[in-house]
């Protein structure tokens, strides 16, 4: 599908500029209004935001395009994106609506669908939205106009439907927790949800004011959650993104653990305890995952797969193969026996079961996942850059690889959210990967001023 308004994961970008305007957002509600109306009979679709404070205007022209096709609309206010899906599916409705840019800072802000089923909306779908949107803007006659009511329960019940993932006969008493809530979308449900289950919770990053969304905190600066473990002499850390679908955590000696880290842990658990051994028939990661990951899979007699980067291509890969775990090193985990999509409040309960119910602690859990060193780099380019056009680039990578021998791998993908080019090497020594990555980004850097 050739994508005009749509990227990987909705319609994304700063507030202000093409395509996150107003108007653009008043046609984009339209549209996908006038297609739901053509889909099912009476149809409902409930939105939720995170905390910017650009979300005000986004859900207004959102709110306003679809009442304008016939289209009535459930409000919630900040609310985690894994909520709104869980939500539409609970509600049954035709479509959920998240306005976010997920770990972006507050001045960017997208829009992302979910259907009726709680997945992510299908292309055909997107496609039909996109070619609607090329077509003039009209307005049903007042009777028809969609009607808009305010879900005042839905942070509520969304808090019962994480606890319900966690097994009954267990409890987080006796464990003292630091929560971050990234002063995101869930800082009024994440102290909740693990003080019920008997957790001490202290919680940060849960004071927003619609600026400090991400900033120095939230699952991807996890040092604000490491200095507030070791401030509160805390058992454990879990962060979460400006909207709630990504999770890092900590431990008590303030070790951080990423994504692989986690589903290792999960994966591991659900090994090991017996009946739902049969149902982890494989796990998904992305191109990202660590090698030590995939090799650990191996290890546990788990077949593994890699996707594209980015929680929908994972999504497709465990859909098409019929696993229920999978996630990205980000911190995106996806336990499809427990939801539709990824849930950074449900992916840390699944590893508070794997600590409560073998009695060890993560860095316990984690022992034999020796991960490989990466290096990391995100190049600024312009827009459309195409690195494969140009030969100075390929002969860097070709050089690094060689340099390697062997003892790691390379990677070039351009980000699906900005305009930079990520330079991954991974591998040993790490002086070597640094060295490799460094030489290939000084020649991306030197190409994209041509």
């Amino acid at each position: 599908m050739t994508r005009k308004y749509f990227g990987t994961d909705g319609v994304r970008g700063t507030v202000g500029e093409s395509p996150m305007t107003p108007d653009f957002v008043l046609r984009l509600g339209y549209a996908a209004g006038r297609v739901l109306s053509g889909q099912s009979k009476n149809p409902a679709v409930l939105i939720g935001k995170d905390t910017r404070i650009s979300g005000y205007m986004i859900e207004s022209s959102l709110e306003a395009g679809f009442s304008a096709a016939g289209v009535d609309v459930h409000m919630c206010g900040p609310i985690p994106t894994p909520a709104v899906a869980y939500l539409t599916r609970a509600l049954r409705l035709s479509a959920g609506v998240v306005i976010s840019a997920s770990h972006n800072p507050y001045p960017d802000n997208g829009i992302k669908f979910f259907s009726g089923d709680g997945f992510k909306l299908p292309d055909d779908t997107e496609a039909a939205i996109e070619a609607e949107m090329d077509q003039p803007m009209r307005c049903n006659q007042a009777a028809e106009l969609g009607k808009v009511w305010r879900r005042e329960d839905a942070g509520g019940r969304y808090i019962e439907f994480c606890k319900s993932t966690f097994p009954n006969e267990l409890d987080l008493k006796g464990l003292k927790i630091v929560v971050d809530g990234a002063h995101g979308a869930a800082y009024n449900i994440v102290p909740h949800v693990f003080h019920e289950l008997g957790a001490e919770v202290v919680a940060i990053g849960v004071k927003p004011d619609g600026l400090n969304i991400n900033d120095g905190v939230g699952a991807t600066k996890p040092t604000a959650l490491q200095r507030a473990v070791a401030e509160h002499a805390a058992d454990l850390g879990i962060a979460l993104d400006g909207d709630g679908d990504r999770v890092a955590m900590v431990d008590a000696q303030g070790q951080a653990y990423d994504g692989d880290q986690l589903m290792f842990v999960i994966a591991r658990h659900r090994v090991q305890c017996g009946a739902a051994k049969k149902a982890l028939k494989g796990v998904a990661g992305t191109l990202m995952t660590n090698l030590a990951f995939e090799k650990a899979m191996t290890r546990l007699g788990v077949a593994f797969g890699r996707a594209r980067v980015g929680d929908r291509y994972v999504l497709e890969l465990m859909r098409e193969k019929g696993w229920e775990l999978g996630g990205e090193n980000s911190g995106h985990v996806i336990c499809l026996d427990k939801h539709t999509t990824g849930d950074g409040i449900v992916s840390a309960l699944q590893v508070l079961h794997a600590v409560r119910e073998s009695g060890r602690t993560l860095a316990e859990l984690t022992t034999d996942l020796v991960m490989y060193p990466q290096v990391l780099l995100n190049v600024a380019v312009p827009k459309g850059f195409d690195w494969k056009k140009h030969s100075a680039i390929k002969s860097a990578q070709a050089d690094a690889e060689r340099s390697l021998n062997g003892r790691g791998r390379v990677l070039l993908r351009p980000s699906g959210t900005e305009p930079v080019l990520r330079v991954m090497v991974e591998g040993e020594p790490r002086e070597a990967i640094e060295s490799a990555a460094q030489s290939i980004a000084a020649a991306v850097k030197s190409a994209a001023r041509v």
